[in-house]
């Protein structure tokens, strides 16, 4: 990777134990970096945080309007949940609403990281299926647009209708085209960007207008979705949810695996993608709480935030031990 930034550190006492670099960009609705940190023109894979690009066609070819989609779905779309009730329930509903089911799914099973749902197979000595795994809601979006276009079962083939017009989408709002592409863990194509790339995409969502556009509406949609229903796009305990609560309504979170964060921030028309390039997500949280206390739409004292920017690190007997904190670098100009 390019020249990447210290972006967080982990103390033990008085000594600087670990360090996680990084890359991230704040961009304005006409995607002009206006902060950053490390390289923006790092190419990277967005992973889980590209599923608002990715539901973007889902949106703007009117297939979510024929279906009938509600803000919950569009949220679910979204998301990376957690495998709990309120997410499988409301998935298993949006497949039969289409006739199908867990075997029409292309991600693959997965246990749970909700704990009751967890515990609750566990003790009935059951499997996890594909309703389980968290980017169910992104395929039965991709079920959806695909049923749409009249097109095939096999919707994560590079060349089906679904993904092309995913990449589409996906190279119109980061305004380059893709470097390539990766398969993620649900079987999909996750298209390869710059940093830069995903830092305009996300201003872009920040910056659109109901009513101007089919692609400003959509993404609209999508960002409203996310925050009307955190609980959805994730889940209880998790970073996206909890800070997007705290956030009441500011910003729209998601988050990728191997340590990608994005934010969208309507009010102030700007977004925020970045990149810890050892792929810590304890890294990951503390920076994109960092940057939202910078940006003004979370407060440093919250106790999610806290939770996030400025954990203690307790060992086993619960004495504190030391803290994970933002880097100088992530913390020039505060204040």
């Amino acid at each position: 990777m390019g020249q990447s930034e210290r972006l967080v550190e982990v103390w033990r006492g008085d000594i600087l134990e670990s360090q996680h670099h990084g890359h991230a960009v704040i961009c304005n609705a006409k995607g002009e970096i206006v902060d950053g940190w490390g390289d923006p023109d790092q190419v990277i894979l967005p992973r889980s945080s590209a599923k608002m690009l990715q539901a973007l066609p889902l949106v703007e070819s009117g297939a979510a309007d024929v279906a009938g989609l509600t803000t919950e779905q569009l949220a679910l779309a979204c998301a990376s949940h957690q495998g709990a009730a309120i997410h499988t329930t409301r998935v298993t509903r949006w497949l039969a609403e289409m006739g199908l089911g867990n075997d029409d799914l292309l991600c693959g099973p997965q246990m749970p990281d909700d704990r009751e749902a967890k515990t609750g197979l566990i003790k009935t000595d059951q499997s996890p299926c594909r309703i389980h795994n968290n980017c169910s809601g992104k395929h039965a979006g991709f079920l959806t647009l695909s049923r749409h276009l009249g097109a095939g079962a096999d919707y994560v083939d590079l060349d089906h209708p679904v993904q092309k017009a995913v990449k589409t989408a996906f190279e119109e709002i980061t305004d380059e085209a893709s470097a390539g592409f990766g398969i993620d863990g649900c079987s999909a194509p996750n298209f390869a960007s710059t940093l830069a790339g995903m830092g305009r995409a996300m201003g872009a969502f920040a910056g659109a207008k109901p009513g101007a556009d089919k692609r400003q509406d959509a993404a609209v949609r999508l960002r409203e979705a996310m925050m009307l229903h955190p609980e959805l796009v994730a889940g209880e305990t998790r970073a996206c949810t909890e800070l997007m609560r705290a956030a009441k309504g500011k910003v729209a979170l998601k988050t990728g695996a191997e340590a990608f964060f994005v934010a969208i921030l309507p009010e102030q028309e700007l977004g925020v993608a970045l990149k810890i390039t050892d792929g810590a997500t304890r890294a990951s949280e503390c920076a994109i709480a960092t940057i939202l206390v910078k940006l003004g739409v979370l407060t440093a004292d919250d106790p999610m935030v806290k939770k996030r920017m400025n954990p203690v690190v307790k060992n086993f007997a619960g004495l504190d031990t030391g803290e994970i904190r933002p880097s100088a670098a992530l913390m020039r100009g505060w204040g």
